[in-house]
């Protein structure tokens, strides 16, 4: 099964464009974004259209055209990303349902889905402790 990168490629622009405002930096073009993260534009403009709808960033056309923070980096968590990017849930069910004659196949999907429930929850509360200015810092850390 291969990991979904979409939350990955959302922080990485944030923390970017966090770079070039403490920096003094217009905003980012895509196409520079697309540089750091290494991808096309064409990704980069999706993932930053989610974080525009959510309002974490703003797009500004014409003259110094490009895409800046919305809010301060300490002000958006991963929690607010990852609502963004609207990431599938961690563990799914069946895609057909079991059998419910089977005393598994009819209790499966209730038993687990309390526990995915649970795990989603836990995930959602670890992501509202680390801001974009944590991951920045952290990342300028590691260099």
């Amino acid at each position: 099964m291969a990991a979904n990168s979409r939350m990955t490629i959302a922080v990485h622009a944030l923390a970017w464009m966090a770079l070039a405002e403490r920096r003094g930096q217009g905003p980012l073009t895509s196409e520079q974004v697309a540089a750091s993260v290494n991808t096309n534009p064409v990704i980069i403009r999706r993932s930053l259209g989610d974080l525009r709808r959510a309002g974490l960033v703003h797009a500004r056309r014409g003259a110094g055209a490009g895409w800046s923070l919305a809010r301060p980096p300490e002000e958006i968590t991963l929690l607010d990303v990852y609502d963004a990017v609207g990431p599938p849930p961690l563990f799914g069910m069946h895609h057909s349902e079991p059998n419910l004659e089977c005393p598994v196949g009819k209790g499966i999907q209730p038993a687990l889905g309390q526990v995915y429930g649970e795990i989603e929850q836990a995930v959602r509360l670890q992501l509202t402790t680390t801001s974009v200015a944590d991951v920045l810092r952290e990342t300028l850390r590691v260099r």
